[in-house]
């Protein structure tokens, strides 16, 4: 991480979030637009439970922006909302720094991440107890770009897949959080190459989504635009 960027962590409940920029004004609105997201999608779920426990999709409401912004996702990867909430709560709070008119704006929660920034930016890959976590990353040069990964073998997100990860790549968090989820169900089998070939066909025909990558039994396969792969220490 460059010397001038603050890196603060910040948990709500279960968001668990890192948040990164060279502005503080631009971390404290991340936080606000956090807790904002939060309470909206409390209110929401309490009024709308079906949306906290479906698995396929749900029509897209107006209000309040997070739960439109995950439905819409949900929709375009045919997965249940909650599988874009992180992604989704992300998006908001990069949305909010940039409104500060900072340069770096970058939010992980839980392992999902959305950032936009005038410089590269690192990131890890985090799949539990495999000899590849945290090994390797990637170097985000264009933005707006997101990363998401889902796992059957470690994440406390539902997965009918077998995947060690499943990780996306997109334009926008929310999209990439749920397309995860879609890729990550798809990769079952004692087959490896067969099941990350149907994970990534599944995720490519995915609007919006623009690089694939799988860890399956130790076998890694890769699909459309994948950030730098680099080696971490």
């Amino acid at each position: 991480m460059k010397p001038n960027l603050i890196k603060e962590a910040f948990t709500l409940k279960d968001s668990q979030c890192t948040i990164i920029s060279e502005q503080q004004t631009a971390i404290e609105a991340a936080k606000q637009s956090i807790q904002r997201s939060r309470f909206d999608l409390e209110l929401y779920v309490r009024a709308n439970p079906k949306f906290l426990y479906t698995l396929t999709p749900v029509p897209t409401p107006e209000k309040p922006l997070v739960a439109k912004l995950m439905a819409e996702a949900a929709a375009k990867a045919d997965v249940g909302p909650m599988a874009a909430v992180a992604g989704a709560i992300a998006d908001l709070a990069v949305e909010a720094m940039l409104k500060t008119g900072c340069g770096v704006a970058v939010v992980e929660n839980g392992g999902e991440i959305m950032a936009q920034s005038n410089q590269p930016v690192d990131v890890a890959v985090a799949a539990g107890d495999e000899p590849l976590s945290r090994r390797f990353g990637f170097r985000l040069t264009e933005f707006p770009v997101a990363v998401a990964t889902s796992s059957g073998r470690f994440s406390h997100a539902f997965s009918f897949g077998d995947a060690e990860a499943a990780i996306v790549f997109a334009k926008n968090a929310s999209l990439a959080d749920a397309a995860a989820t879609a890729v990550g169900n798809a990769v079952t089998g004692e087959d490896a190459q067969a099941g990350i070939q149907a994970g990534i066909n599944r995720g490519l025909s995915i609007e919006g989504v623009e690089g694939v990558m799988i860890l399956y039994k130790g076998v890694v396969g890769t699909a459309g635009k994948i950030p730098q792969i680099i080696k971490l220490k």
